[in-house]
Order: structure tokens, then sequence, then C-alpha cells
């Protein structure tokens, strides 16, 4: 990998993987090609749950590739979820004290959402109502700050030292190119920015990547936008970021954005620290609702 593309030499190389997918020869042979870190699709660490979400993996299957990930890899990540179809607050706190007691360095807990154009959307499932939802959220982060995980964005949490480098560029707004199939870039160049995606399918990406254009779609984020933009990936850092960064990143004076900064603060919902942008916690639990507020 690293006599075809020059690469930092701690540059963090992460691969995501589905713990029905893996075994030790995968994992040994990713580790020599380069990869340093892994992301665990866990989900959840309860059968009845996987089976509800149509995972391929079971209970068993979700801790044995924890295991082998953790025997690995350096640094590792486990997705989980919660508020799950019938989930109860005691099945939640259980796949949490689960993924602590794997041991890895980095945990993502995301709240389950209904995307469209899937089953679930079209029959939405027994889910658990708003309230224990947000207990179910409270008490996972209270339970991870005991255990020395720092809360650093929306989902993230992490020993230490052990933040996702990429993910920490992509919420200060920072550019990434993105190679392979399905994959996006973000570029900044001296008059515009731009997004870029390239096709899913795999045959798609490669028979295009020979022709020489893998591109699927490129389009310039426009002045109206980048506001947004901005603080949809900046607001999700629990700490928020330099308000400097705002120009820096968009090349726009953050006066643009006064009305709606102060609509933020005086609703609670962003801090009137001088200097940041930074999401109070009231802002962090309602981040839709502020960010909403730079749409407008």
């Amino acid at each position: 990998m690293r006599a075809l593309t020059p690469l930092e030499y701690d540059a963090e190389i992460t691969l995501e993987a589905n713990p029905g997918t893996v075994d030790s020869a995968h994992f040994s042979g990713y580790k020599q090609a380069g990869v340093n870190r892994l992301s665990l699709g866990i989900q959840s660490f309860n059968a009845d749950y996987l089976k509800a979400l149509g995972r391929i993996h079971d209970d068993r299957q979700a801790i044995a590739a924890a295991e082998l990930a953790l025997k690995t890899f350096e640094r590792v990540n486990l997705d989980v979820m919660y508020a799950l179809p019938n989930q109860t607050l005691e099945h939640a706190l259980r796949d949490a004290k689960q993924a602590i007691a794997l041991g890895a360095d980095h945990l993502s807990f995301y709240h389950l959402t209904l995307e469209p154009n899937t089953p679930f959307h079209r029959t939405p499932p027994s889910l658990p109502d708003d309230d224990t939802s947000s207990d179910m959220q409270i008490e996972i982060e209270n339970l991870l700050a005991a255990h020395d995980y720092e809360h650093y964005e929306t989902s993230a949490f992490a020993k230490k030292g052990m933040q996702a480098r990429h993910n920490l560029n992509y919420w200060q707004f920072g550019d990434y190119l993105g190679i392979g199939a399905g994959a996006h870039s973000k570029l900044s160049y001296h008059d515009k920015i731009t997004r870029e995606t390239r096709p899913k399918h795999p045959k798609t990406y490669m028979e295009q990547a020979i022709l020489g254009n893998a591109l699927e779609r490129v389009w310039d984020i426009s002045r109206d936008e980048l506001g947004f933009e901005f603080m949809m990936n900046a607001l999700r850092l629990i700490e928020g970021v330099p308000a400097s960064l705002f120009q820096q990143r968009t090349g726009l004076s953050l006066h643009t954005l006064n009305s709606a900064i102060r609509t933020a603060q005086d609703k609670g919902l962003l801090t009137a620290e001088p200097g940041r942008l930074q999401p109070t916690l009231l802002g962090q639990r309602f981040l839709n609702e502020l960010l909403a507020l730079f749409l407008e």
C-alpha cells in the first residue's frame, strides 16, 4: 500500500467489517496490507435484536469477531445501536456493558433510525418511546463516562487519545478524498468547495476507473449552503470548534450566521462563549432542532 501511495508513517487506516463475514485469515491479511484500525458493525450482542434488525450474525459471532479484532489490531471501534424494536432499558445497558467488557478503545452508540426505502420504514416495528430512548442515551453516556470513555462526538466515545482521526477531520469540515466503490470526497479549491461521489456497485466502479473516470457525480456546495454544511459537522463535536475555523474552512465571514447564532443562544442550544461554536447539553440532545436554525 505504501509503495503505491505515500502516507505518513502513523497514518490511520481504518477498515469497516461485519461480524458475520470475518475470520482470522482475513484479519491477518488486512493487517499485513497496512490496516491499523478496525471498525466492527456489532449493532447488538442480543440474538433476538440482531434477528429483528435482519443481521446475518448472531450474538456469539458478534463477541467472537470483536475478540478476534482486538487480538489482531491495535485500535478497534465497535458500533452498537440502541432504541431497537421492543428493546428495554435493561437490555440496552447490557449491550453497553458487554461492549465495555470487551475493552475496545473506541465505541459508537447510535439511536436506530428508520431510513426511507427500507422494510422498517414501510412497516415500522414497535420501538421504545421518546422518554425510554432518552433514558437509554443518558444511562449509556453515564456508564461509558464511568469507564473513562470520553464523549467527544454525538455518537462517539473514546479512551484518551483514541479518537478517530478521519472522523475528527470530517466533523471539522476538513477535506478528504474518497477512493473505491461508493466513496465520497470533499475538496476545497481557492474559489469553491466541491463534493464527489463514486458508483456504489464495485463492477461499475472498476469499469469506469479503467476508463479513467470513476466519478458518478460532482457538484459545488453553494455559498447559501456552506453555513449549514459546516454546522452540520462541527456541532456534532461535544466541545465544538473555534469560531475562527468557520472562515478558514468556508472562506465566509461568521457574521453571515449572526442571526441564527443569536437565536440558537437565546434558545439555550448554543453556548455564548466568545470565540467558540459549541452546542450546550440541550443542543446536543436536540441537535436536529439546532441545525435547522442554520437552514433558515
